[in-house]
């Protein structure tokens, strides 16, 4: 039996950051959130990180696949990355005159990402889905945006709800909302807004929290690619999430189609803070005329790190060892799951993918699984895509089917009247 974690030191850390910051831990990492529930299974503070391990401050070592929500694509402080990063640093980071590594990375994007004949830098994912939407706005002049229901593009106004809190009508009228896969009910949007649509914003596959992640149906791209060619349209990809985990050209060229604009960030330099809007040439002098900057956006030590991390996951080409490790780690799940009862459907592209125990619509017995298998050292979060990085290895894939196995056991016998 593998020793059960507690967290004492992560729960006094909790209480002091209550007193001074909003929600003690905000946003998707936070107990607020959803993802850690029941959150007395999580840890809410780390003390250190490395390759693809976590340490919590009460010194329990996790395998970690949330890497930091996505960033963590090779391998935390990986030693190439990083000592890119320190060699720039050492010359300039944030000066009043941009470094040429703006330049030589913006080179190498254009040289890699099929779809991309130019790159714009800015610090977010929510940074360049915001200008990609509103560049796609200033080309077309025209103001309705399309999306396909349970995306997630960022926490602009322009991305959410009209319930949430601080969102009004007017962030949100423009909006219009179709089912994934829906091509037939895409083209009868187009025909009932016509001459209205500047852009269809689109994960490249339907990678939502909370539900079964659902890939591209056959035509579905081709024929979305041409709907918004027709009708003068924006093609945006949100490739924030899967970017560089699927393909090392673009998540569009893993499809088979091309993207007009094309957002990615947490793959893009292991960590380092950076995010790009790559598209076409024909939006190229729209984004020029557009005011949209940062304090930090032309800061040299990213742009130094990301190119280190292209060309390393060029040079190994992660993303078929990322979809060959996330495979071996489905199928060792899923057998484990099948040994107790358990249909465990794992879902997405193995490099990026989702959990869900399918026995139990209240999730309730999935989520008691994920925090056995948190308390026993793996880092599954509830309701969230997990994400592979370069640096797990066979023995951590072993471990982890291990600690599987026992939670599974754990909850059925839990369960077992």
């Amino acid at each position: 039996m593998k020793k059960i974690y507690t967290y004492e030191k992560s729960r006094e850390a909790f209480e002091r950051a209550t007193k001074v910051i909003p929600s003690g831990i905000y946003g998707h990492q936070g107990p607020a959130e959803g993802c850690y529930t029941p959150v007395e299974a999580f840890p809410f503070f780390s003390s250190r990180a490395q390759g693809s391990y976590l340490w919590d401050l009460d010194g329990n070592r996790f395998i970690d696949y949330m890497c930091a929500y996505g960033p963590n694509v090779l391998g935390y402080n990986d030693p190439e990355i990083d000592e890119a990063a320190a060699k720039q640093r050492a010359i300039g980071d944030c000066t009043t005159l941009p470094s040429t590594k703006m330049v030589e990375f913006a080179e190498l994007l254009v040289d890699t990402v099929a779809s991309a004949d130019w790159a714009f830098f800015a610090k977010n994912g929510n940074d360049v889905t915001t200008m990609a939407v509103m560049a796609a706005r200033a080309y077309t002049h025209r103001k309705k945006i399309v999306f396909f229901k349970g995306y997630y593009h960022g926490v602009a106004p322009w991305t959410q709800k009209i319930d949430y809190a601080g969102v009004i009508e007017e962030d949100v009228m423009h909006n219009i909302y179709v089912n994934w896969n829906d091509l037939e009910g895409l083209k009868q949007v187009f025909e009932e807004n016509k001459g209205q649509i500047a852009a269809v914003i689109s994960q490249p596959y339907m990678h939502g929290n909370f539900m079964d992640n659902e890939l591209p149906a056959e035509g579905f791209w081709q024929g979305v690619r041409k709907l918004c060619t027709d009708n003068g349209t924006v093609l945006v990809v949100d490739d924030v999430r899967a970017g560089f985990r699927l393909d090392i050209a673009g998540s569009d060229h893993y499809f088979g189609f091309e993207a007009d604009l094309i957002c990615f960030c947490k793959a893009l330099a292991n960590g380092y803070n950076v995010s790009a809007l790559c598209g076409k040439e024909f939006l190229k002098n729209t984004v020029s005329g557009m005011s949209y900057t940062g304090s930090y956006w032309l800061s040299a030590v990213p742009f130094a790190a990301g190119i280190a991390c292209i060309n390393k996951m060029k040079r190994i080409n992660s993303p078929k060892i990322l979809i060959e490790k996330g495979t071996a780690l489905k199928n060792g799940l899923i057998d484990a799951g099948k040994k107790y009862g358990f249909d465990l459907r794992v879902t997405g592209v193995p490099s990026l993918f989702y959990l869900r125990i399918a026995d139990d619509p209240t999730l309730m017995l999935h989520q008691e699984w994920i925090a056995e298998c948190v308390k026993r050292g793996v880092f599954f979060t509830n309701h969230h895509n997990h994400f592979i990085n370069a640096s797990l290895t066979d023995e951590d894939i072993k471990e982890t089917v291990e600690i599987a196995d026992e939670a599974f056991s754990v909850v059925r016998d839990r369960h077992e009247k």
